[in-house]
């Protein structure tokens, strides 16, 4: 199938007669997959097992790896992206770097310029398909891209996109999430992505969580439990493969694991109580594959390796206690928290000795490529010890219909892709997780009749991927739209005394004012200009459009709402909740402390009022 990643509404080439036979002898000699390409298609062992039989021990290792790759095109990407390949990886084309390595798998990125939007998608699914495919022995590619929704999302708009995990404990609807997971999985399945890095399973119980917070479903384990297992469900009944991250539990850290080496303290109680719950859950529920954490849990491995790299955890406890059979895949090997004790050369042939099948994303491919083939070589790792994690591989592509229909059409994202019934089921989902904390007076909600004019400022972070922002704009036009006249007025995360004046006598102006915070520190100038904004005497609603804790910083605030993320549909939702055309039905999923003495709760969990 030619490579037509142009960003074209037509239907994709038709595939060459070359490429059809061998996708048809791909099936016919080799897997013999069962009933149609969907997820649940059971693959024939002895197949898949003749079929690993053939592979040469060059081509096992690169099985095993994930790579990232620039460029919109699996064979003609702009000439930046082109150098970017070359000075990280040594190819020049996402093509090249499967005819060197033989990799098993992909990962879309938006900084790497694979998710321009969904016409290209596709195409460079397919040429990415193709390239593997024409080769000896060549076999499809599974794709795999970190779709969380909310503040995490490789794949933007036009793509439908969904509040985010937080958000989605709020509402603590299963049939919300199992529904974002249905519609999610059907759109990446039509770009040809197989595989999502979500739901991330993690139990945040620390407010200071710096990687986590907002990407959890919240801190009740049970609560996150069934969450999990309802996103899975939706997904992996799509026809993409669901991971559950980041085994052992990342949501209890202070310490980001992209940039230093995290320790959870918990004890083998609290981690039985705390972290396992929502794994057991997505493993009951069929979880296709799960994702190591680059953090160390001295209750379950006091060696001092991290979790990635420990047998222990993946081998003991993973495969041995939880009884998981399915794929383990790594985090990213160029996070910090797994390279902290050992060199790159090392990592992924202790990843492999502790129980992992895909290692994602290595800081040098050729460099880690090598230090596995020559660990076969050596003989600390066996041949057999490859073919064990090939195996589930293989298994997870044919259950997924790879080898039966590895091709993606435009057709098919033009059916699928950011529809209007997807749109609107993410506009209803958003508006049962917006959680109203304080509401003073019953100022909420406002009406245009006595609130005419609104001052919409606020923090303004970057946009998420693929979202309109910046936030205060999204608020002020959404309010437009249901009657009031607004205006934005960016303050950003540290407004300066010149910035809080400008709003404040803007303020003066206006009827209302809506504030949106974006993680409001004790010393954060944030603080004063909300405290300001309330000394004028108008009605001043704020926002968290992050974590939630923010209530607790400004006490003064007549009405508070959460939103969990700053994306497009979680802002206009709380718009609606603002103008009463919606009733606020969010419950915090997570307790919020006292700022002066956080070890006492101001707001615990399932606090949030209504109308």
């Amino acid at each position: 199938m030619p490579d037509t990643s142009t960003g074209s509404t037509g239907n994709t080439a038709t595939p060459s007669r070359r490429s059809v036979l061998a996708a048809i002898a791909a099936v016919t000699t080799a897997l013999a997959v069962r009933g149609t390409a969907h997820a649940g298609a059971a693959p024939d062992d002895a197949r898949l097992r003749a079929l690993v039989s053939r592979m040469t021990l060059e081509e096992k290792v690169g099985q095993l790896f994930v790579m990232r790759v620039y460029g919109h095109s699996a064979t003609a990407p702009d000439q930046a992206d082109i150098d970017a390949n070359l000075k990280e990886i040594g190819v020049r084309t996402a093509a090249e770097l499967i005819a060197r390595y033989r990799v098993g798998g992909i990962i879309y990125f938006a900084w790497a310029h694979n998710t321009r939007e969904p016409h290209q998608i596709a195409d460079l699914s397919n040429g990415i398909q193709k390239a593997s495919l024409d080769l000896p022995r060549g076999l499809p590619v599974l794709i795999s891209t970190d779709q969380e929704h909310g503040i995490v999302a490789r794949v933007g708009k036009p793509a439908t996109l969904f509040p985010g995990a937080m958000a989605i404990g709020a509402g603590r609807s299963r049939s919300d999430a199992r529904a974002l997971g249905r519609i999610a999985g059907r759109e990446l399945r039509a770009m040809g992505i197989r595989q999502d890095y979500s739901p991330v399973a993690d139990v945040n119980v620390n407010p200071a969580n710096p990687v986590i917070g907002v990407r959890s479903f919240g801190a009740d384990p049970r609560a996150v439990a069934a969450l999990v297992a309802a996103e899975v469900s939706g997904y992996q009944r799509s026809g993409v493969a669901a991971t559950a991250k980041h085994f052992p539990g990342h949501g209890d850290t202070e310490v980001d694991s992209h940039t230093g080496f995290p320790v959870i303290t918990h004890s083998r109680g609290q981690w039985e109580a705390l972290d396992a719950p929502p794994f057991r859950a997505a493993i009951e529920a069929g979880i296709d594959s799960i994702m190591t954490a680059h953090l160390m849990v001295p209750a379950l491995d006091d060696s001092g390796d991290p979790a990635t790299l420990s047998r222990p955890i993946l081998t003991g406890i993973l495969r041995g206690e939880l009884g998981y059979d399915g794929v383990v895949v790594t985090d990213s090997l160029g996070m910090e928290g797994v390279r902290t004790k050992y060199g790159d050369d090392r990592v992924p042939v202790l990843a492999l000795k502790a129980g992992v099948d895909q290692l994602l994303n290595p800081p040098d491919l050729d460099l880690a490529w090598n230090a596995v083939l020559k660990a076969v070589r050596s003989g600390e790792l066996t041949e057999a010890r490859l073919d064990a994690s090939i195996l589930r591989i293989l298994r997870l592509k044919a259950k997924l219909g790879l080898f039966h229909a590895p091709y993606v059409s435009h057709s098919g994202v033009e059916r699928t892709v950011g529809t209007k019934a997807h749109l609107a089921a993410a506009d209803r989902i958003a508006e049962r997780t917006t959680t109203l904390l304080v509401n003073e007076g019953n100022l909420l909600p406002l009406s245009p009749r006595g609130h005419a004019r609104l001052l919409v400022v606020g923090a303004d972070p970057a946009s998420p991927s693929g979202t309109t922002g910046p936030p205060t704009g999204v608020l002020a036009a959404a309010l437009t739209e249901l009657g009031f006249t607004a205006t934005a007025l960016s303050t950003g995360t540290a407004p300066s005394a010149a910035t809080i004046a400008r709003a404040v006598a803007a303020a003066r102006e206006a009827d209302a004012v809506v504030a949106g915070t974006y993680n409001v520190t004790a010393g954060s100038s944030q603080r004063t200009l909300v405290e300001q904004l309330v000394a004028t005497g108008r009605p001043v609603v704020a926002i968290a459009v992050r974590n939630p804790y923010d209530v607790a910083r400004l006490p003064s605030v007549p009405a508070f709402l959460a939103t969990y993320s700053w994306t497009d549909v979680e802002l206009r939702a709380a718009a609606r909740v603002i103008a009463g055309r919606v009733e606020p039905r969010g419950k915090l999923p997570v307790a919020v402390p006292r700022a002066d003495d956080p070890a006492q709760v101001l707001y615990p969990i399932g606090h949030g009022l209504s109308y």
